[in-house]
């Protein structure tokens, strides 16, 4: 057989089981409890209000032409009104707007990371960012998270270790993936002054960050920055809006800009049109902020069912983390359950979840596991907990 000549790349990339369980879950027949994957609810996505403007943006042919790689002045506007007002405004010349966070973060690290440069990534941390990194060949240094988010401290004493400073710091600074950590202001100022003593580019991965429904607003690592050029911010409508749009934008040093549309032309030429004028209709009819309050309160009311079924079924067994906005919640077991064996019980149980080492390149989470409680009412959240410890029970019996 002819041995295709792949790049030495290809073997570093590992793919996404976040992903991958959205093709197995559709494979399935049986009735599943969904807290896989990091999405919205159906009946979070603002569907009819979407569908009127689509009526109106998407009857114009012109809503089917390319699109300018930085963005379609409709939306990059838009964009820029609704955060006018806020600590993460941008201005025209730091927007990029990109085909959901994840080129982002493609972007971010296609321009900054060679093969074999060290990058920082937190631990446990979002998959899909990990694993960006090593599709550009990084070296990975996992530093641990706590109820504060990323252990600043850990960071210097394992960075000493290494003998070498980070190329990039990949960090998820508010509502962490997966653990829902938020980073504490003095942590963030701390990887500010470590980023610009060591040279680093601090990508700024940020999705959840206007989904706070409990607690007082922390600063994020952008407004910390103050411009500083190497803080690169990425942000997506995924997690407030909806996924399927695949809309995002960055927030970049100015002189990063050309550089950013030739890579960005290189992969796609724009992002979709058609998708980039049905969000700037959803922004300029005022839509966004009562759409944001809404979820806001549905996500602090299935946050607290979750909990409240976690502590009915795994009360002395488990221990959880208490995020105050966001989507995820983080179990970890108190005696030894491998969450990966646990998986296939727990789907045959009609439940699903992803396991713990998904979110460690190393591997260092065997017995915990993300739930996403945003995704499912709170009826179906309490039976999906009910499940996963029948789950739990049948894996002791084995």
């Amino acid at each position: 057989m002819t041995r295709l000549p792949l790049a030495t790349r290809a073997t570093d990339l590992v793919g996404s089981i976040i992903d991958s369980s959205t093709s197995l879950l559709a494979g399935q027949r049986h009735d599943i409890v969904r807290f896989a994957m990091g999405s919205p609810a159906p009946e979070a996505i603002p569907a009819d209000t979407l569908r009127d403007i689509a009526a109106t943006e998407l009857g114009r042919p012109d809503a089917y032409d390319y699109a300018a790689t930085e963005g379609d002045p409709r939306l990059r506007d838009a964009l820029l009104g609704v955060l006018a007002d806020t600590p993460d405004a941008p201005t025209p010349d730091r927007l990029l707007i990109t085909a959901g966070g994840m080129q982002g973060l493609d972007l971010a690290f296609k321009l900054f990371v060679d093969p074999g440069d060290l990058v920082v990534v937190e631990s446990p941390t979002y998959t899909n960012g990990s694993a960006t990194a090593l599709s550009y060949q990084a070296e990975l240094l996992e530093v641990p998270v706590d109820d504060e988010g990323m252990q600043v401290d850990t960071l210097e004493d394992l960075v000493a270790r290494a003998g070498r400073t980070p190329k990039a710091i990949y960090a998820i600074p508010t509502f962490q993936n997966p653990s829902g950590a938020s980073m504490s202001v003095e942590r963030r100022h701390r990887l500010l002054e470590l980023t610009r003593q060591w040279g680093s580019v601090l990508i700024d991965d940020d999705p959840y960050g206007l989904l706070r429904f409990e607690g007082a607003d922390v600063p994020s690592l952008h407004a910390l920055a103050g411009g500083d050029p190497l803080v690169f911010s990425v942000r997506t409508f995924s997690k407030i809006i909806g996924p399927g749009l695949r809309v995002g934008w960055v927030d970049a040093d100015p002189s990063l800009q050309q550089l950013l549309i030739n890579a960005k032309q290189a992969m796609d030429t724009c992002t979709n049109l058609p998708l980039q004028r049905l969000v700037a209709g959803f922004l300029e009819g005022g839509h966004l902020q009562p759409h944001l309050v809404a979820q806001r309160s549905a996500y602090r009311e299935r946050k607290r069912a979750m909990q409240d079924a976690l502590t009915e079924h795994f009360a002395g067994t488990a221990h959880w983390t208490d995020p105050h906005g966001g989507f995820f919640l983080w179990v970890t077991f108190d005696h030894d359950v491998d969450t990966e064996a646990l998986f296939e019980v727990a789907l045959a149980e009609g439940v699903a979840f992803i396991p713990g080492n998904a979110f460690s390149p190393s591997k260092r989470f065997p017995d915990a596991l993300r739930l996403c409680f945003a995704s499912s009412t709170p009826e179906r959240i309490r039976e999906g907990v009910a499940r996963l410890r029948r789950a739990v029970d049948s894996m002791g019996k084995r």
